[in-house]
């Protein structure tokens, strides 16, 4: 490929917006998002491009220059210049903003100046760069900025994807557009430019424009000679519209003397700010990108402080220096990850920075005992990251470790519960600047990978020790962090205690009928093998159901579903999209109903029936989900192996799957569920004195809001309107819209605003509540439960509508799901306290949504109902009542 050098470096110039318009349009049948909505196509195709251009051309200058919003003297001197393009997506604008950031992280000036065009700031950079001696590359596939080439100044285009740039000079141009850089703005002047609207002359297009300058060598020129020349309509026009012709010339031409007073002639690349790239790069989740500017901030830890102690004197010292501190972190190096098998190769302890500690235990007989009085001894304050993981080892292997005081990971998620990242190695990275060493460099990967068991002593301490020390270190940073937010309380009282109430219930785990799951899953079988046939018939031939490649062209060529609907039809890059958000457009078809059912039925079978009994533990016989209290930014527990939360429970075949979780012999499954407790939040933060008073009466809130609605007595309610009024009080927690509840109801978007104008006139305190929440979160940047758990909502101010509509609903609905979410964990602590001090053999086996799942005696079941209700129902005190739902059953199914 073509490279131009000279002695006194090159100068790269771009234009900044036309690149930006690029990027985003590149990505238009498959943009990106971040996991919370807010685009970023053009942010990343923007930063692609540039580091392509760094990595490869490594320019000694680079400038990059926008357009600004205000009016330029080309819209000045003729209003309709532009007039006919359409108005930058919204997606877009929202992003220039991040983009101009990201290029002054990069170290790249950035120049914009009211009134003029990015194409003017290039053209008189690319003037003054050349007279300062550089080669002056302009990174534009625009034909206008071919009026700027000289012998020193190219074009550098990158507008193909997947080739080599195109460079530019000026025979280049000649071959390309038809004359030398110095006729084009004639060329465009006669011809027009319909893209920005410059009218050009009439019946003048490029061939005769071209013909026309190489006959007569400039516009002014034919002008001149028009009313001489042989009549016909051509000349006639160029005679009629000269002004405009001229004017068009004038709009065309690039002004090469912008007041500038940047001095091109000392234009060198500046530093890169790293810590606003893997700002701009975490708020983008480029996680690759951010990743690698992370390597740059990260610095070698030091393991001068690092000791191994393996033998007797050595660790009688470690445990009087242990004690002596009264508190210290610690971590264990396992065999493998399931804590219920895992047999412990070493432990690392840490007490002050840059200094740890590792103890070799696998091959040492009785070493791991001598460490038991420190673990067990409640008097000792004990840290660690992901204790739960540790503690849980520990436990298999013997020892009840006691006084969970401090896990970071914990913190760390309650300090920015919105971090996808809570691990380790990231946040050693962000907080400290420290790059771990990663676990792969000691055990390899793949098929390839051994265990920890087999790597040597010096290897694991160094590994071991830096997780420890490391962990300290975020400690100590953590805990004023926590003091300054008000987070304390949270954190002390609920958070912390909460970690042993789920490492029981982990333990504990649930039987689940293998047999019944193995019916189950024949069943399901032949009724998606059914239904392959049912939707081949329909379809008029067979084909892979499964392939949306083939799918798309059936329903929306062949059966034509989208007939009559308004919603336009996505596509991807391979095709029409079949997503189960584009089939609910259309679910009253026939073969989209059958599809959803048989996509409902593959799902659960793959996902849950098969799934399942694979996941049955081969040591305890029974299935120990992992509950998840750093994932969910509302504070909500999650779940994994499996995610009980997804379990579908209004569809019949959802609800048979509950049944496959079963009690032990001489044992009954006892449920425990809050009975809408959003709503009963909803009634206490909002205040409303309607909301207030139903809940005070004991009366059925959707009835109630359904006679509200409709204008009728409570008694003449039917069943169709509750349904109505309850998907609206449900709708109204999430912020749900006119759009969503017309869908939802299948009514018309009139009746929609309508229904939401009535409630919001019966429940003013709802509204209010909700402005007040979204006025906070504009304010102070978050919003709060009534707990005081914190959740940044930094996409409010976002000029993106349907970016800023979703922060507003999670600014009205965190609030409620928080304190939900607090609510339940106290209950939980609680329960699990009276659990002990009661003596029951009963014991809390799962928590999803707001339900509790406890196994207990059959003779135990009556006074563990009665117990876990009053400590659910106390667990707050609101302005109404909370009430808790019990049932109980040889199956989740039959007591929930």
């Amino acid at each position: 490929m073509l490279r131009y050098r000279a002695m006194a470096g090159r100068l790269f110039l771009v234009d900044g917006t036309a690149l930006a318009y690029r990027s985003h349009f590149a990505f238009i049948q498959n943009p990106l998002t971040t996991s919370k909505g807010e685009p970023t196509s053009a942010t990343f195709g923007y930063y692609m491009a540039i580091q392509r251009i760094v990595r490869e051309e490594r320019p000694d200058s680079m400038v990059v220059a926008f357009d600004r919003r205000e009016p330029t003297f080309r819209k000045k001197r003729y209003p309709a210049y532009k007039a006919t393009r359409e108005k930058a997506p919204d997606d877009l604008i929202g992003q220039l903003p991040v983009i101009k950031k990201l290029t002054e992280a990069l170290g790249i000036p950035v120049l914009e100046l009211a009134g003029f065009e990015a194409d003017d700031i290039i053209g008189t950079a690319a003037v003054r760069g050349e007279k300062a001696g550089f080669e002056v590359l302009i990174v534009s596939g625009d034909k206008d900025m071919m009026q700027l080439v000289t012998e020193k100044v190219r074009i550098y285009d990158i507008s193909k994807q997947g080739t080599d740039p195109v460079i530019l000079g000026i025979d280049g141009v000649k071959e390309k557009f038809g004359v030398t850089p110095d006729k084009v703005v004639d060329v465009l002047g006669l011809m027009g430019d319909t893209s920005d609207n410059v009218p050009g002359v009439p019946l003048v297009g490029p061939k005769k424009a071209l013909a026309l300058i190489e006959e007569h060598g400039s516009l002014e020129r034919v002008l001149e000679t028009a009313p001489a020349a042989k009549p016909n309509k051509t000349n006639k026009n160029l005679v009629e519209f000269a002004e405009q012709a001229l004017l068009s010339k004038e709009l065309v031409t690039i002004d090469m003397e912008v007041p500038i007073e940047t001095p091109f002639d000392k234009l060198e690349p500046g530093s890169r700010d790293v810590d606003a790239l893997a700002d701009i790069f975490a708020r983008m989740e480029f996680t690759a990108f951010l990743n690698e500017v992370r390597q740059e901030q990260a610095s070698e830890s030091v393991a001068a402080g690092y000791s191994i102690v393996d033998d007797d004197a050595g660790i009688d010292a470690l445990l009087s220096d242990l004690r002596a501190n009264a508190s210290f972190v610690f971590d264990t190096e396992t065999s493998e990850l399931d804590p219920y098998s895992a047999r412990i190769v070493g432990l690392s302890f840490a007490h002050t920075e840059g200094e740890a500690v590792y103890v070799p235990i696998a091959g040492c007989e009785g070493r791991l005992e001598k460490f038991r009085g420190i673990f067990e001894d409640a008097g000792l304050a004990k840290a660690g990251q992901n204790m739960k993981y540790d503690v849980q080892v520990l436990r298999t292997n013997g020892i009840e470790v006691q006084n969970l005081a401090f896990d970071t990971m914990v913190a760390s998620y309650l300090l920015d519960p919105g971090r996808g990242q809570h691990n380790l190695d990231a946040m050693s990275l962000k907080h400290l600047g420290i790059k771990k060493t990663p676990t792969e460099d000691l055990i390899g990967k793949g098929k390839g990978q051994i265990s920890m068991l087999e790597v040597s002593v010096e290897d694991i301490s160094k590994y071991a020790a830096e997780d420890a020390d490391c962990t300290f270190r975020l400690m100590k940073l953590f805990e004023p962090r926590l003091e300054e937010e008000d987070l304390v309380p949270l954190f002390r009282e609920v958070e912390m205690p909460l970690v042993r109430v789920l490492l029981d219930m982990e333990r504990a785990g649930v039987r689940i009928d293998s047999d019944y799951l193995s019916g189950m899953s024949l069943e399901l079988g032949e009724s998606a093998d059914r239904l392959t046939g049912e939707i081949h018939e329909m379809a008029g031939e067979e084909f892979n159901i499964n392939s949306p490649k083939q799918l798309g062209p059936i329903l929306f060529e062949r059966l034509e579903i989208q007939k009559g609907s308004k919603k336009r039809l996505k596509r991807t890059k391979t095709g029409y999209s079949t997503d189960a958000t584009t089939l609910a457009n259309y679910a009253d078809h026939p073969i989209v109903a059958k599809l959803l059912e048989y996509r409902e039925v593959v799902k659960l079978r793959s996902t849950y029936v098969d799934a399942l009994p694979k996941l049955v533990h081969k040591k305890t016989g029974r299935i120990h989900s992992s509950f998840n209290q750093t994932v969910a930014a509302t504070g909500r527990l999650s779940s994994q192996d499996p995610n009980l939360q997804n379990i579908p429970i209004r569809t019949e075949l959802g609800k048979r799957i509950r049944k496959a979780f079963v009690a032990d012999a001489g044992c009954r499954l006892v449920c425990a569920d809050y009975n809408q407790i959003e709503l009963r939040l909803m009634a206490h933060l909002s205040d409303d004195a309607s909301l207030l008073d139903v809940y005070a009466r004991g009366g059925d809130v959707h009835t109630e809001t359904a006679a509200r609605m409709f204008g009728c007595e409570v008694g003449d309610v039917t069943r169709e309107q509750r349904g109505r009024a309850k998907a609206i009080n449900f709708g109204i927690l999430y912020g749900m819209g006119p759009q969503r509840l017309a869908r939802d109801l299948k009514i018309s978007l009139n009746e929609g605003k309508e229904f939401l104008r009535r409630y919001f006139q019966e429940f003013p305190g709802v509204r209010e509540f909700q402005r007040g929440a979204i006025e906070k979160a504009r304010t102070e940047g978050f919003v709060t439960t009534l707990l005081g758990r914190r959740r940044v909502i930094s996409e409010i101010e976002s000029p993106m509508p349907g970016v800023r509509a979703n922060a507003e609903n999670m600014a009205m609905n965190t609030p409620l799901q928080g304190t939900a979410a607090d609510l339940i964990k106290i209950a939980m602590i609680r329960v699990h306290q009276k659990l002990h001090e009661g003596d029951f053999a009963a014991r809390m086996i799962l928590q999803v949504h707001d339900e509790l799942v406890f196994e207990a005696p059959e003779d135990e079941c009556d006074a563990l109902a009665t117990m876990v209700r009053h400590e659910m129902e106390h667990a707050m005190e609101l302005k109404v009542p909370i009430v808790v739902d019990v049932g109980m059953g040889t199956d989740w199914l039959e007591a929930h």
